[in-house]
């Protein structure tokens, strides 16, 4: 019994020692195993999120690459169908030209000297030259190919332009063609119209040798200025005013030579961003998203991206109060406040914050400073007038309201009370008259309301034909009188606030055009559409000088919001995709 009891003492004695791990024990305990299994959750899902990013990048370029492809092959074919069109149409003046030449000189009977036949025989040359130079041009403007255009396309295009110099132009209707060089004018025009890369398919070459035939004679188009002047200085040999054309039409081709490009990526909201504005003198822009949130951004702090050569920007500020997405923003004056409409169908009012602020501080209630009340559906567009201190905000419900932020009794007027003109779907108040307001409607219909007597004053011309062309939004041109108008049907039109007619109408997109915006010194036009693309345009010639591919689709939708800072050279877009790019 004292063996046996000894034996049990040492055998507690020993279990109570502390026993060596062996090997493949450490860790098998519950909690080990669970924090194991979290550990290489976690790892596993952010490997995979990082492999969706990629994987949606590269299917974004790919797209990309096949829309640009197939842009080109079109472009080409279309091309290549226009210049035989007017290559036929230069041989037959010509033929017209030779045929009078040849019926002048036998009916004199014998050959005049030059220096006496030249005098006579001037003006009756010069008219069917110059009548055919200004068709082609015409054509060629047409088309869309301006010398802007031709000057505003990627680098290698722009080196091929260099080598034309202006003096190069074609030869005067009494002396045969040039043949074209390889790098000539016709390679440069007809590759213009790519708008990222100048190869083309093999099978391709024989169309583009019938094309450089054509296109060679049009080289005096590249530099000339319209009217008679130009006409005679070239007939004549004036070297002096060549001369001086050639260094005008340099000059303006370096105005135009800035091209935008990609600098910050903004991409702290959830859901995709509906609205745009910036600040009137800071780099600082202001957006809304359908994730019910405005967030605020300092382009001054930003970072580089891991991912691309773009930088990344945090927000500095998250204003909420809305409950549900966040679908207009307006800017108040001098950049001390803002404006939000919602689908809530609310318009609130709110203080911008310290641009140093820090982010990560507390949320602040006060920033709200006031809301609007009285919209009975979602607010789909505001607009802010610095010289008469109001806003303007269009609703689902059909009215148009005019605000007084700062009065006890904001509401100024309504108009649109029984929706006589449909919905409103964008207005703005005219930069020219600042007393109007120039309202669009999904009825296809725009008006000129006064805000003075509170009545419309013009309805101004609506070119459907079914009247069914949504209008999805109104801008006012800087400097004039001019309404411009962007259409479901992919169309942009110009309208005269003076007399309601359109001035001109053109397909500026492949989807629906969304959204426009123009830079307060009149010079561009920017649109924006579902079909990715933002599109920059001369306000003067209306042609498109440069097109930017810079957001993905989500549910058909690409492209909801652009914007022009006031006073500092930055673009904006927002997307479907829940970013912002921001473009310099």
């Amino acid at each position: 019994m004292q063996v046996s009891a000894a034996a049990a003492t040492g055998a507690m004695a020993g279990s109570s020692q502390p026993r060596d791990p062996q090997d493949g024990d450490a860790g098998l305990s519950l909690p080990g195993i669970l924090h194991f299994i979290q550990y290489e959750w976690s790892r596993f899902q952010a490997e995979k999120y990082r492999w969706e990013a990629e994987r949606d990048e590269l299917r974004a370029q790919v797209a990309f690459l096949q829309g640009e492809r197939k842009g080109q092959e079109n472009m080409k074919q279309d091309l290549v169908r226009r210049i035989k069109m007017l290559e036929y149409a230069l041989k037959q003046e010509r033929a017209k030209h030779q045929k009078l030449k040849s019926g002048t000189d036998q009916t004199s009977g014998e050959k005049k000297p030059e220096t006496e036949a030249e005098p006579n025989s001037e003006p009756t040359n010069q008219m069917p030259w110059k009548e055919g130079r200004q068709l082609l041009r015409k054509y060629l403007e047409e088309v869309g190919y301006s010398d802007t255009i031709l000057d505003m396309r990627s680098k290698r295009i722009r080196s091929l332009l260099g080598r034309n110099s202006p003096e190069a132009n074609g030869p005067p209707p009494s002396e045969p063609p040039a043949e074209p060089e390889p790098h000539g004018g016709g390679e440069s025009l007809l590759n213009a119209g790519e708008p990222m890369t100048t190869d083309l398919d093999p099978e391709d070459d024989d169309d583009e040798d019938d094309s450089e035939d054509a296109l060679g004679e049009f080289d005096f188009l590249a530099s000339g200025e319209e009217g008679e002047g130009a006409g005679e200085a070239r007939i004549s040999g004036d070297g002096r005013e060549l001369g001086m054309e050639a260094r005008n039409v340099q000059h303006c081709r370096e105005e135009f030579k800035k091209t935008w490009n990609p600098r910050f990526t903004l991409r702290s909201h959830f859901d995709a961003i509906r609205a745009l504005t910036f600040h009137p003198i800071q780099a600082v822009l202001l957006s809304g998203s359908e994730d019910g949130t405005l967030k605020l951004w300092n382009l001054n702090k930003a970072m580089h991206s891991k991912k691309n050569a773009a930088l990344d920007v945090e927000p500095i500020y998250t204003f909420r109060a809305h409950s549900g997405a966040v679908l207009s923003l307006a800017m108040g004056e001098e950049g001390e406040s803002c404006f939000s409409g919602g689908l809530d169908s609310t318009v609130r009012g709110w203080k911008i914050p310290d641009l140093n602020v820090d982010p990560y501080d507390n949320y602040d209630p006060g920033v709200e400073s006031s809301v609007l009340s009285g919209h009975e559906d979602a607010v789909w567009g505001l607009a802010y007038s610095s010289s008469l201190k109001r806003l303007a905000s269009c609703s689902a419900d059909g009215t148009v309201r005019i605000w007084d932020p700062h009065n006890s009794s904001p509401c100024v007027s309504v108009f649109n009370k029984e929706k006589e003109h449909g919905t409103p779907t964008s207005v703005a108040f005219v930069n020219s008259d600042p007393s109007q307001v120039v309202v669009s409607f999904d009825v296809g219909e725009t008006l000129l309301y006064d805000l003075n007597t509170e009545q419309s004053i013009m309805v101004l011309e609506n070119q459907a034909k079914d009247g069914s062309e949504l209008i999805n939004r109104v801008v006012s041109h800087p400097t004039q009188p001019i309404s411009i108008t962007a259409h479901e049907n992919r169309t942009i039109r110009f309208l005269d606030n003076k007399t309601g007619k359109v001035i001109h109408s053109m397909v500026a997109h492949l989807d629906a055009v969304t959204c426009l915006a123009t830079d307060p010194k009149g010079t561009y036009l920017i649109s924006g559409s579902h079909d990715c693309s933002v599109r920059l345009w001369m306000l003067d010639n209306r042609t498109c000088v440069q097109e930017i591919t810079a957001h993905r689709k989500k549910h058909d939708e690409a492209i909801h919001d652009v914007a022009f800072h006031p006073s500092q050279p930055f673009i904006a877009s927002a997307g479907a995709d829940a970013l912002a790019k921001i473009f310099v």
